[in-house]
């Protein structure tokens, strides 16, 4: 997606070798006309897909979650990182690691929200490693449920995540792949090009 990408590039800042930082329009300030533009686009690419819930994990990838959920017309549940008083029993629950955060968290959906009749499209902000995405596969493989496919905001393809999506034969689709960081900057495309 030509204008994430533009986006990336004017506003996101490199962290080392291997962080992206774009608090100030997708995680930590919300730019909602770019979110809807991206949920068009996760629309557009699986609309085919039968689609009957989106799930994403809290707190980065709920407002893709949601403008792409209000493209579908479809409910979003997101996977909670951490229990609640209203979030005890009968859940779905996963453990999953933040390579960025340096914690693991057992994310948790309550059973009432995702069932064995859910055709689901996994949405997420970052695909790196692929802890959060696999969580979300294992959960919903708990339920029975049929993943659809997995968008991705932001893909670094120099990690290891899409690989392991790609074993398991599940459809992804990345609005913006990143190749590597070289000197500050973001080099655009998958790393085996």
């Amino acid at each position: 997606m030509k204008e994430l990408e533009e986006r990336i590039n004017k506003d996101g800042r490199v962290l080392g070798k291997d962080v992206l930082k774009v608090d100030s329009f997708l995680n930590h300030q919300i730019d909602p006309v770019l979110m809807e533009k991206m949920g068009e686009e996760f629309y557009n690419h699986f609309k085919d897909a039968n689609v009957t819930k989106i799930l994403t994990v809290e707190s980065s990838g709920i407002a893709p979650a949601v403008m792409t959920g209000l493209q579908f017309q479809v409910p979003v549940v997101f996977a909670r990182k951490h229990k609640s008083v209203t979030l005890k029993d009968d859940l779905y629950t996963s453990e999953v690691y933040s390579f960025t955060k340096k914690t693991s968290n057992h994310i948790s959906i309550s059973k009432k929200y995702l069932s064995s009749d859910d055709n689901v499209l996994i949405i997420d902000d970052f695909l790196a490693n692929g802890q959060a995405v696999n969580g979300l596969n294992e959960i919903v493989d708990a339920a029975g449920a049929n993943i659809a496919g997995i968008g991705i905001v932001i893909e670094k393809s120099f990690q290891k995540g899409r690989q392991l999506i790609d074993k398991e034969k599940i459809p992804v689709y990345s609005l913006a792949r990143i190749k590597a960081f070289e000197d500050g900057h973001v080099v655009f495309g998958k790393e085996d090009e």
